[in-house]
């Protein structure tokens, strides 16, 4: 992974001014990976353009969806960051409030249908600039984005030297990193997935279970952590 290159280079580059655990980074790029295979609307949205209009009508999707992520980095960056410095105390309520929106997702997926639908019916012909702004305000505008990166990154803050605010960036473009590289790959292959997903209905129910047990094993993690 690039950014975990450049970290390890400013590392060790000189005094060692940061103190990184790798560990904590490796798992947020484990769990965002899996977190971004599981079907959701936005990589449902990005594999019905790709297959309706072409792959990359599908990666412009991405990109304004990935894109959108920013401002939801930003907001939690400056925002959490200014609350634990007011308030250390605020950062358990905060974790205590991440986990217990984890489990309550993993809920809402077990109460779910496992089954991934593909119908393209409604799905207009758009350029690639429309559909670019259109996953950027569908991001953007999905409070449920924010709740959710405020509820997973915080409890993977992996430096005791280095600002929470630059913490938060450098997680945020970690997020956005992994998930591009997927949703991309999934705009690129998406008629050989869409082919999959058809012959093997199995597929959305163990998808929805690791779903459900990525969510728990995350709000575990942030109720046992000591952070």
């Amino acid at each position: 992974m690039g950014l975990l290159q450049v970290l390890r280079g400013i590392q060790t580059v000189g005094p060692k001014i940061f103190e990184l655990d790798y560990n904590i980074l490796y798992t947020f790029i484990l769990a965002t990976a899996v977190l971004a295979i599981s079907p959701g609307p936005d990589i449902i949205y990005v594999l019905l353009q790709s297959i309706t209009n072409g792959k990359k009508y599908g990666l412009a999707t991405v990109a304004g969806l990935i894109s959108g992520c920013l401002v939801h980095t930003t907001l939690l960056a400056f925002g959490v960051s200014a609350l634990i410095k007011t308030n250390p105390n605020l950062f358990f309520i905060i974790k205590l409030f991440g986990a217990i929106y984890l489990f309550y997702l993993a809920f809402q997926v077990f109460r779910a249908d496992a089954s991934v639908s593909l119908s393209s019916e409604g799905i207009s012909k758009k350029s690639l600039g429309q559909l670019y702004k259109q996953g950027f305000i569908m991001n953007v505008l999905n409070p449920k984005v924010t709740i959710f990166f405020l509820a997973f990154f915080p409890g993977f803050l992996f430096s005791k030297t280095m600002g929470t605010i630059a913490q938060f960036y450098i997680l945020g473009l970690l997020f956005m990193l992994v998930s591009f590289i997927i949703f991309g790959l999934i705009a690129i292959l998406s008629g050989a997935i869409a082919k999959y997903l058809s012959g093997h209905s199995g597929v959305g129910p163990f998808l929805k279970w690791l779903q459900i047990v990525i969510f728990v094993c995350i709000g575990l993690y942030l109720l046992l952590s000591d952070k």
